[in-house]
């Protein structure tokens, strides 16, 4: 009885250490004072300010979008990675590539964004391409990046997978290709989910990698908040994030009641199966 009180104390405890801070800023982000460590009571002034910031409403556009197409493209790759290393057990370099590809799970992202500001640069001198950093750039470091977190979550959901019905589908005369999209996507779907929510969420909160590779009119949110911290917390900025922490929110209710629902449908089939 002591043993589940103490765990439950440190429970709550662990959650209001996490998320007693964004309440914090939710309320803030109503106060009405210009300074935001000082309540002024309660206001909407600042929502209103924000439809008229157009450069912070830019730069939350910008990181949306890179951090959209560096999700598609960090679950192609990543995908691709794992189902080398899964079902290519035997090949030449193959310590070697599961090395490079999940190297950049422990590399600092300082040595990653110096690395890759020195290649863009050297592309540019001797290829002319990329002519300028910017958004294609960063969009190309937070793939690389996001790639090497799907391939380990989608190597584990393949290395899970009874391989006797994609055998089972050659045999029946399905070609490979056939075989990957129509059979082994749909068994890890989740898995690649999971990591496109999560290269999604790593490319919106990047700050290290992206000040080494944009350039002009390439600012992200994390960049656009991080010099604005610098010079002072402006109030629009608390706005933004309980905007998105409401939009976080949305998310994961949706995915929870989809899920849930997913459930009771696969229990009532089975129940009918049984009576039936």
């Amino acid at each position: 009885m002591k043993h589940c009180r103490f765990s439950g104390v440190m429970l709550g405890l662990g959650l209001a250490f996490i998320y007693l801070p964004m309440l914090v800023l939710v309320v803030y982000s109503f106060n009405a004072s210009r300074l935001v460590t000082v309540w002024g009571g309660w206001s909407t002034r600042w929502y209103q300010g924000l439809a008229n910031n157009s450069q912070l409403l830019g730069a939350v556009g910008r990181s949306l979008q890179v951090a959209f197409c560096s999700a598609l493209t960090a679950v192609v790759l990543g995908t691709l990675a794992a189902f080398v290393l899964t079902r290519l057990p035997r090949f030449r370099g193959r310590t070697l590539f599961a090395g490079l590809v999940t190297a950049p799970l422990v590399m600092p992202e300082v040595i990653t964004g110096l690395s890759l500001l020195l290649l863009f640069v050297g592309m540019g001198q001797w290829l002319g391409w990329p002519a300028e950093r910017g958004l294609v750039t960063v969009w190309i470091a937070h793939s690389t990046f996001c790639s090497a977190y799907v391939a380990v979550v989608v190597a584990a959901r393949l290395q899970e997978l009874d391989r006797s019905i994609e055998e089972a589908a050659m045999d029946l005369g399905a070609r490979p290709l056939r075989v990957f999209f129509l059979i082994t996507v749909p068994m890890i779907a989740p898995s690649l989910l999971a990591g496109g929510m999560m290269s999604f969420a790593l490319s919106l909160d990047d700050l290290v990698l992206a000040s080494f590779v944009s350039g002009p009119g390439a600012t992200t949110l994390p960049m656009e908040i991080f010099w604005a911290v610098r010079l002072g917390v402006e109030p629009e900025i608390n706005g933004v994030a309980s905007l998105i922490l409401l939009a976080v929110a949305l998310m994961t209710l949706v995915v929870w009641w989809l899920s849930r629902r997913a459930g009771c449908n696969r229990q009532r089939a089975l129940r009918e199966m049984a009576t039936g």
